[in-house]
């Protein structure tokens, strides 16, 4: 199809939604109207979830419909929609399953498949004519390909089906469960849109699903896999999150964090449409870091949201009160939303999807994911962890979003510190907090080691948290060794003597 056949073929046939908002998005505005299209994907991968959804989005809209089944009564399709809440009592319902189709007569001359296959479409050309409906799913074409029983007979009825089925202006799906263990491409080569359904089990956790657009005649559409979901309601779909499609134009700002020994260290403080990292073993203060960052965000008047893979929200809520820093009124302001992510149980997918939705739709100006070590957890490709959470960050950036990082480094002291995966070079900013040992104690210290957008301290610091605000001491001139955990004492000089530890500053 040259561009001009292409440009009228979308022209002369308006766009159909399939139901599903996230599906439409991917098609550009919907299927396009009067063609038939294949959804394929193994059993209970949503097929009639989806050929449910977009039957009843037609119904709203006051078009007549019409759902032929081969494989499920009209009793098992109720079934299924009150598990989502929905009502089929003004569905139109046309069952062709085996009991109706002569299974008990007697054939003498042709074959028994022959003879049902003939009802079947006998019967769904007859409903077509008296129906007239807008929209109709075949449920499905596995029993179809039973009854031809051979591969050329069922092309020839395939193309009947779709013949037919166009001559009436129907936009129809055709759902077929992929029975048979054959790679025939029969019906994608003659439908004008094939959508897949896959779901996958992995070894721990909730089963992840995902489908892709493998042909669309007449229009262009969004390539390659994103996650879904079936939930009550019907499919939610998470399109991937493409950044280059994302530019808005914001004012390039540097953000104080309040402190102004901290801010000294950051070269002024964190700049707007930046990313930070903050590295460092548990507990050393990563997430009250990021935290601290957050609430002078929404003190300024901005909105801000806190995703949590590592600890509930009613644990957050309340460290964050013993530093000082109610919460409470923030979030019943809408100023501040907390979002507890349980890594087994949604997709990467999903979880970028919730994040444009807050950056997006909400409006949030600082976004905190704490912490990267879940979202690792979450996807058991780690090979793709960084493409995606690259096409997040470049988004993010590209949008004027602070964001802020947290990963836990396995180990607390000396030389067997390790990261759970390098990350560090998508970060504009790496703050590195660590504990140390000094005259029998155990103390925090902080560095900025890395600042794409400015410049910083290279300085080692003390650090602390108090209520109410972040403490950094002076230098930590008198030790080497500090960001190993076993520091060596050099001695005191006169400047050295001079200075302040962070005791002297709470």
């Amino acid at each position: 199809m040259d561009a001009r056949e292409g440009q009228d073929f979308v022209q002369h046939h308006e766009r159909v939604s399939t139901g599903v908002e996230g599906l439409d998005a991917l098609m550009l505005g919907g299927l396009l109207g009067g063609r038939v299209y294949l959804v394929e994907g193994d059993p209970g991968a949503g097929k009639t979830t989806l050929a449910l959804q977009f039957l009843l989005d037609g119904m709203a809209r006051g078009e007549r419909v019409l759902l032929a089944s081969l494989a499920e009564t009209a009793s098992e399709l109720r079934d299924v929609a009150s598990s989502h809440g929905w009502d089929l009592s003004a569905l139109e319902v046309l069952e062709l399953a085996p009991s109706d189709l002569g299974l008990d007569e007697q054939y003498s001359i042709l074959p028994p498949s022959e003879v049902e296959l003939g009802t079947t479409l006998s019967k769904l050309q007859t409903e077509l004519e008296r129906r007239k409906p807008r929209r109709v799913v075949l449920d499905s074409l596995s029993e179809l390909r039973l009854l031809a029983q051979s591969t050329l007979r069922y092309r020839r009825q395939i193309l009947a089906v779709k013949q037919m089925l166009t001559h009436h202006d129907c936009t129809a799906l055709l759902l077929d469960d992929r029975s048979t263990n054959d790679k025939d491409l029969t019906v994608q080569s003659l439908m004008h849109g094939v959508v897949e359904l896959q779901k996958h089990s992995p070894v721990y956790g909730k089963g992840k699903r995902r489908l892709q657009i493998m042909k669309l005649r007449g229009t262009h559409f969004q390539t390659g896999f994103h996650d879904f979901e079936i939930v009550r309601g019907g499919l939610e779909v998470y399109p991937r999150l493409i950044a280059a499609d994302h530019h808005e134009t914001f004012l390039a700002e540097r953000i104080a964090s309040g402190s102004t020994e901290l801010d000294e260290m950051l070269g002024g403080g964190l700049d707007r449409g930046t990313t930070t990292l903050v590295l460092g073993p548990a507990g050393s203060g990563k997430s009250s870091f990021c935290l601290h960052y957050t609430v002078q965000a929404v003190e300024r008047g901005e909105k801000a949201v806190v995703f949590t893979f590592d600890e509930g929200l009613a644990t957050f809520k309340e460290r964050s009160r013993a530093l000082g820093m109610d919460l409470q009124p923030l979030l019943d302001a809408d100023l501040l939303r907390l979002r507890q992510i349980d890594p087994a149980e949604m997709s990467p997918g999903e979880f970028l999807w919730r994040v444009k939705e807050a950056v997006g739709t909400w409006g949030a100006r600082t976004v905190v994911v704490d912490s990267l070590t879940g979202y690792l957890d979450s996807m058991p490709e780690s090979q793709f962890l960084t493409i995606q959470m690259h096409q997040m960050l470049t988004y993010l950036r590209q949008v004027g979003v602070m964001t802020m990082l947290t990963m836990a480094q396995h180990g607390y002291m000396g030389t067997n510190m390790k990261n759970p995966a390098d990350v560090s070079y998508l970060a504009d900013t790496v703050v590195l907090l660590r504990y140390f040992e000094h005259n029998g104690g155990v103390r925090k210290a902080i560095s900025v080691v890395k600042k794409r957008s400015g410049m910083h301290q290279n300085s080692i610091r003390e650090f602390d948290l108090s209520p109410g605000r972040l403490v950094v001491g002076e230098e930590l001139r008198a030790f080497q060794g500090v960001l190993t955990g076993v520091p060596t004492f050099l001695g005191l000089n006169d400047s050295m003597m001079n200075s302040s530890h962070v005791e002297d500053r709470r």
